[in-house]
């Protein structure tokens, strides 16, 4: 009996024991395991990401540059796709090729066999009416609506930007952004992404084993609405941008048109250009690859990134800085016999009549007047060092050579080398002004972009100062200069009064000098030409200018490569433009 007795607790002991460990594999099943809860939700819940519309993008004028038509994600959850599956159908129907199918099947599983991730992303809408009307033959796939950009002037496509999807790297490094959303890449859409992206919104769904949706869960009570992004209005006038392009067709080169008394850029043209569409929707990467190996460059900036010699639209800030050094009188007088003769060597000049005043050098750009102003300033100094330094900082101090401060990513700061540049190829002592003349007429080491010269022009048409240059006006109706306390007063150092002098110089160079190709009836234009040396073809053509000259309101630079003289095309393209505007 006691046998007996002892088998029966052992046997009950065993069964206890057994229903113990079922019940805390129930508890670790139905509490701490969520693997067959989240199995159950995803099989009759569904949450949709909703994707905020980016803020819509104006000119000065109130045109519209840049709004949203709808588009549509193809989103596909692996684990509810059916094993039978008609896959010719489904590619034939997307009108992509099978191979696309696996790679993108192999990409969603690998990222999750049960959470919803972008099979097709990007398509219009034209073709999800196609998809809409099969949609329910394959489980597993949804679709979830987002915008993207249009570009209905085509025009500005650098200035304005494009938007991509957002890369791994970003998504790690900003945890606003998850797989799939859209973030600027370029231009504005970059500079401005905070203010025009918006906030995401989703919505939690009910659906059935067929993937059809049957309502709201819990009433909605999990869903948030998507807040549309800010629109911004831009100080671009899109009628000047478009004009400018146009005569920019067939040219590699760059404008850019400053409003010099609010810093506002009026045009900001790199050619050659590209349609902004061709980077918008599932082409994009296609059109980019194509664009990118374009051996005339369509995706580079000149405007912001191109560095140029500034040619003898930099004997205007020479003369200034003359002017101000007091080495320099406006009855100065330099000789000049086709040149600038130093040691054995000589500096070229075109033949005109000699000896030369500081606005007739200015009007016929002569070279020997500058190679003296320039050696006087240098001179004035006990080292060549000193007098160097001396030069650099009012040159700097007129946004040359550094990066201007304007709105827009990817500017590049030019060059103005600094004396340890000379001091390394020449030794510490052992140059001179002579040895550095080619700055005298803009040439040399110097290079600027298009963006800097357009703010030198501006320093010039205000008589000593400039205002940091902003493409931006306003952010969803708040002017952009209560919103940003860099856009400020920039001193060039120059005495206002020195500059009469050289702006009636620069007036007369379009009245009767080197750039009456820029001349306007009835407006009073002021301007410089430059023929920039090119080591590598034709020489650019270059032209400063601003109008009207008492009280200007527009200022410019205007680059073509390889255009030969600064009269043959960018003089009459910057009186064009002016005219227009």
């Amino acid at each position: 009996m006691k046998q007996l007795e002892s088998r029966q607790y052992t046997i009950g002991a065993i069964f206890l024991g057994i229903g113990i460990i079922f019940l805390i594999r129930l508890f670790y099943v139905q509490v701490i395991d969520t693997h067959y809860k989240l199995d159950a939700d995803n099989n009759v819940l569904r949450t949709i990401v909703k994707y905020p519309a980016r803020g819509l993008i104006y000119d000065r004028n109130e045109e519209l540059l840049v709004y949203n038509e709808a588009a549509y994600d193809l989103m596909i959850v692996p684990k509810q796709v059916e094993k039978e599956f008609d896959t010719i159908g489904f590619c034939s129907l997307l009108e992509i090729p099978i191979e696309d199918y696996r790679e993108k099947f192999k990409k969603a599983k690998k990222y999750s066999r049960h959470k919803a991730s972008i099979f097709e992303k990007e398509i219009s809408a034209k073709s999800y009416a196609k998809i809409q009307e099969q949609l329910f033959n394959y489980p597993g796939f949804f679709v979830q609506t987002r915008t993207l950009r249009t570009y209905p002037q085509q025009t500005a496509a650098h200035l304005l930007g494009y938007v991509g999807e957002a890369s791994p790297k970003v998504i790690k490094k900003n945890n606003y952004y998850k797989s799939g959303d859209h973030i600027g890449i370029s231009g504005i859409e970059k500079q401005y992404e905070t203010a025009l992206r918006g906030k995401r919104g989703q919505e939690v769904q009910m659906v059935d084993v067929f993937n059809r949706h049957k309502g709201q869960f819990m009433d909605g009570a999990y869903d948030t609405t998507a807040i549309s992004g800010g629109d911004i209005q831009l100080t671009l006038d899109a009628k000047l941008q478009a004009y400018g392009e146009l005569l920019m067709q067939n040219k590699k080169g760059s404008i850019v048109a400053i409003d010099p008394q609010t810093g506002e850029v009026l045009a900001l043209i790199s050619m050659p250009t590209y349609d902004p569409n061709l980077l918008v929707g599932r082409s994009r990467s296609r059109n980019y690859a194509k664009l990118s190996i374009d051996t005339l460059k369509p995706l580079f900036n000149r405007a912001l990134m191109a560095k140029y010699p500034p040619g003898s639209t930099f004997k205007s800030i020479n003369a200034l800085i003359g002017l101000q050094e007091e080495v320099l009188t406006p009855n100065t007088r330099y000789s000049c016999s086709r040149g600038y003769r130093f040691g054995s060597r000589k500096m070229g000049c075109h033949p005109h009549p000699s000896p030369v005043n500081l606005e007739y050098s200015i009007q016929t750009s002569c070279n020997a007047y500058y190679c003296n102003v320039f050696r006087s300033i240098i001179d004035k100094y006990p080292s060549a060092e000193e007098g160097y330094n001396v030069w650099r900082n009012y040159v700097t101090n007129f946004g040359l050579g550094k990066k201007t401060g304007i709105d827009l990513p990817n500017e590049l700061s030019g060059f103005v080398p600094e004396t340890e540049y000379y001091d390394r190829y020449y030794l510490k002592g052992k140059w001179h002004s002579t040895t550095i003349l080619s700055l005298a007429i803009g040439q040399g080491e110097l290079g600027f972009t298009p963006m800097q010269m357009a703010n030198m022009v501006s320093t010039i048409a205000n008589k000593g100062y400039y205002i940091t240059p902003h493409i931006a006006k306003e952010i969803d109706g708040k002017p952009i200069r209560e919103l940003d306390s860099t856009i400020v007063r920039n001193e060039s150092g120059i005495d206002a009064q020195h500059f009469k002098e050289v702006v009636e110089a620069m007036y007369q160079v379009v009245e009767k000098g080197t750039g009456t190709s820029a001349k306007i009836d009835s407006l009073q234009v002021c301007g410089k030409t430059g023929t920039v040396q090119n080591p590598h073809g034709d020489d650019h053509s270059t032209f400063i200018a601003f109008a009207p000259k008492d009280n200007p309101k527009i200022a410019l630079s205007v680059y073509v490569e390889n255009g030969y003289w600064g009269s043959r095309w960018a003089a009459p393209i910057a009186g064009l433009l002016i005219e227009e505007y």
